[in-house]
C-alpha cells in the first residue's frame, strides 16, 4: 500500500498544493476515503506549524460526524507509539477548543470555527491514525488504553481508530465499489454453534459468532455494510450504544450474547462449504449500531475470547422483501422519525401524484432504493434531495437545508406539505440539476476554491440566489416565487441559463465580500459557519439587488424584463425558524 500511495502522491495535484510527504498521505487519504474532492481536500488539511497534532479535519454533514486525522507516513515496517500520544493530545486539547483556536494555526483556526458548529448540531467525533507501517506490541497496547479511556469518557464522546495497511488497503477497495456496492465475506463458523435450515422457502443460518470476527466484516466504518438498513449509525452517545461499550469493557463481557438482541443479515446468495459460510451481496439490516461500537473498541475486543453475538443470516434476493425486513427488524434502538418518513401519508401523497402526473417519473422514498430501469432520470426525484431544495427555495433557509434530521425532524410538517404539486418538485430538481452542472470540476462561473470546497451545501444558496433574482424583478422582495412558473418563464425567455449563471456569480462575490469585512481582533472569518448562519442570505440577496442594478446599463435589459413574473406566481416563504 505504501508503494501504492507514494506512486500516487506524486501527482500534479498532491506536488503543488501540498509541502511534504506527509501532507499528502493525509490529503490522499481525505480525498479517495472520505470522498472529498480536490477543493474540499486542500480546505480539510490543517498539517503544518501550530497544527496542536491535527494534520486534517474532515465535516461529513450527510453522516453527522467530524473526523480529527493524524497521518504517519512511514517506509518502514513498524512505528512506535508517538502518533498515538499525539492523538491523545488533540484529544485533549479539543476539549477547550477557545484555547485551542487561539494557539492554532490559520488554517486551524478555522476548522476549528467549523468543528464547533458541528458540535453545536449534535455531531459525533471521530480520531482517524491512519499510517503506512504496523503499531509496535508496546504501541498497541497504548492504543487499546487510549480507546478504553474514549469510551469511558461521558463528557466528550469520540471514538478512535488505527487505519493501518491493510485496513488502509480495505477501505481504498471499498471506496472504489462505494457507488456500487457488492459485498462479499467469508465466515468461519465454529462447529456446534450455528444452525442450517429454510424457513418459508428462504436459507437461513443461525450462528453464534465471536465479537472479534465481527471486525473482519467489509463495510461497517464506510457504512457500505448497512446500505438496507433504515438508518446508519446513531452516534457514540446513543443509550444503547454507551451500553454496549460497557459490557465490552466489563468483566462480564462472556455475557455479551445474551444481553445482545443479535444481528441480521441477507445475502443475494450464500452457501457453507467445509464449515465456511460464503456471503455474496451481503448486507446488514439491523446491527449497525453493535457493529460500528464494537469497531470503535476494536483492541478491547481483539483480546476477548468466549465473547458472542448472535447474527441470523437470510438469503433474501427479493428487494421489496429485504426492505421490509430491515424496518420490521429494527427495534433494538428507537427509529427516528426521519428514518420512517418514506411511509408518512404526506409523502406517498406525492409520490403518488408525481408518478400519476409523469408516468415515466419516479419519487424515491427509501433510502438506497433505485429507480426502475424505464424511468427518465430527468424526473427521478429523491425525497431527501426534495427537502433540501423545498428548505432552500420556499423556507428560503438554505443554511439549514444540509441537516436532513432538521428537514425530517423539525420541520417536516412545514416542508411536506400534501397539497405540494408535482410540476413544483420537478421544476426544483431541473433547476438544481443545471445549478450542479455549474459546479462541476472545469468550474465555468470560476468559483473561488474557498466555494468550491463547500460544494456539499454551498449550491442551496446558488437556488435561493436563483428564486431572489425572480422576487426582487417582481418587486416582491418578501416572497417566494413558484419555482414552475419561474422555470417556464426562464425557459420561455431563453434566460434559464443565464440567470443560474448569474446566480452563481452573485453567490461567489457575497462570500468574498463577507471575507473582506472587518473581524474582531483574535477572530477569524469562517466560510462555512458563514454558509451557515443566517448573515450569508442578506449578503446574497444585497449581491442580487445590486447586479439588478446594474444589469440593464450593461445590455442585458430585455434579460431583466423576462426575470418578471405576476403577482399571482408568488406566496409567503414557508416558516422554519
Amino acid at each position: 500500500m505504501y508503494d501504492k500511495i507514494k506512486a500516487d502522491i506524486r501527482g500534479s495535484y498532491y506536488q503543488q498544493q501540498f509541502a511534504n510527504d506527509g501532507q499528502r498521505f493525509v490529503a490522499w487519504y481525505v480525498r479517495n476515503i472520505h470522498g472529498q474532492d480536490t477543493n474540499q481536500t486542500k480546505y480539510c488539511i490543517t498539517d503544518g506549524a501550530d497544527d496542536k497534532q491535527i494534520d486534517a479535519v474532515v465535516i461529513d454533514d450527510e453522516q453527522s460526524a467530524v473526523y480529527i486525522v493524524q497521518g504517519k507516513f512511514h517506509s518502514g515496517s513498524i512505528i512506535d507509539a508517538e502518533p498515538l500520544r499525539e492523538v491523545l493530545s488533540s484529544w485533549v486539547q479539543l476539549r477547550d477548543l477557545p484555547k485551542l483556536q487561539e494557539n492554532a494555526n490559520n488554517k486551524l483556526k478555522q476548522r476549528l470555527s467549523d468543528l464547533s458548529r458541528a458540535l453545536e448540531d449534535g455531531y459525533d467525533i471521530h480520531f482517524e491514525l491512519i499510517a503506512t507501517a504496523e503499531l509496535t506490541d508496546a504501541a498497541e497496547k497504548d492504543l487499546a488504553a487510549f480507546q478504553r479511556a474514549l469510551a469511558e469518557d461521558e463528557s466528550f464522546s469520540a471514538s478512535l481508530t488505527l487505519i493501518a495497511p491493510e485496513e488502509l488497503q480495505r477501505r481504498y477497495d471499498m471506496a472504489l465499489e462505494r457507488d456500487n456496492p457488492y459485498l462479499r465475506h467469508a465466515l468461519r463458523l465454529e462447529p456446534g454453534k450455528y444452525v442450517d435450515m429454510t424457513v418459508g422457502q428462504t436459507s437461513v443460518v443461525m450462528a453464534a459468532v465471536p465479537l472479534k470476527e465481527c471486525l473482519e466484516f467489509p463495510g461497517i466504518k464506510d457504512g457500505s455494510l448497512f446500505q438496507k438498513n433504515v438508518r446508519q449509525s446513531l452516534g457514540l452517545s446513543n443509550s444503547v450504544n454507551k451500553q454496549i461499550k460497557s459490557t465490552i469493557y466489563s468483566d462480564r463481557h462472556r455475557d455479551f450474547f445474551f444481553f445482545h438482541n443479535g444481528i441480521t443479515a441477507i445475502c443475494s446468495d450464500m452457501s457453507i462449504e467445509n464449515g465456511i459460510l460464503n456471503m455474496r451481496g451481503l448486507s446488514v439490516v439491523n446491527g449497525c449500531q453493535s457493529l460500528t461500537t464494537i469497531l470503535s473498541c476494536s483492541e478491547q475486543v481483539k483480546k476477548l475470547d468466549e465473547t458472542y453475538v448472535m447474527f441470523r443470516f437470510y438469503e433474501i434476493k427479493q428487494h421489496d422483501r429485504a426492505d421490509k425486513i430491515s424496518t420490521s427488524t429494527n427495534s433494538q434502538s428507537t427509529v427516528k422519525p426521519r428514518d420512517l418518513r418514506s411511509n408518512d401519508k404526506r409523502v406517498l401523497a406525492l409520490k403518488r401524484a408525481l408518478e400519476h402526473r409523469y408516468p415515466d417519473g419516479y419519487l424515491l422514498t427509501k433510502r438506497g432504493e433505485q429507480a426502475p430501469a424505464d424511468r427518465n432520470q430527468d424526473r427521478v426525484v429523491d425525497m431527501a434531495s426534495l427537502g433540501k431544495h423545498m428548505m432552500s427555495w420556499h423556507s428560503q433557509r438554505p443554511n439549514i437545508a444540509y441537516s436532513e434530521t432538521k428537514i425530517f425532524d423539525t420541520y417536516f410538517e412545514q416542508l411536506f406539505k400534501r397539497d405540494y404539486t408535482p410540476e413544483k418538485a420537478i421544476a426544483l430538481k431541473e433547476w438544481m440539476d443545471l445549478i450542479m452542472r455549474k459546479w462541476d470540476k472545469d468550474n465555468p462561473l470560476g468559483f473561488n476554491e474557498t466555494l468550491l470546497a463547500m460544494k456539499s451545501y454551498a449550491p442551496f444558496h446558488h437556488l435561493l440566489a436563483v428564486s431572489y433574482f425572480f422576487a426582487y424583478s417582481s418587486k416582491q422582495p418578501d416572497r417566494v416565487p413558484a419555482p414552475d412558473v419561474a422555470l417556464a418563464k426562464a425557459k420561455e425567455s431563453n434566460i434559464y441559463d443565464w440567470i443560474v449563471s448569474l446566480a452563481g456569480k452573485a453567490l461567489n462575490m457575497a462570500l468574498t465580500n463577507a471575507a473582506n469585512e472587518p473581524l474582531a481582533a483574535n477572530r477569524v472569518f469562517s466560510p462555512n459557519n458563514w454558509m451557515k448562519a443566517k448573515s450569508s442570505l442578506s449578503g446574497v440577496a444585497n449581491v442580487v439587488q445590486t447586479q439588478l442594478m446594474m444589469l440593464p446599463d450593461m445590455g442585458a435589459k430585455d434579460q431583466c424584463a423576462a426575470l418578471i413574473l405576476p403577482p399571482e406566481a408568488f406566496e409567503y416563504r414557508w416558516q422554519a425558524d
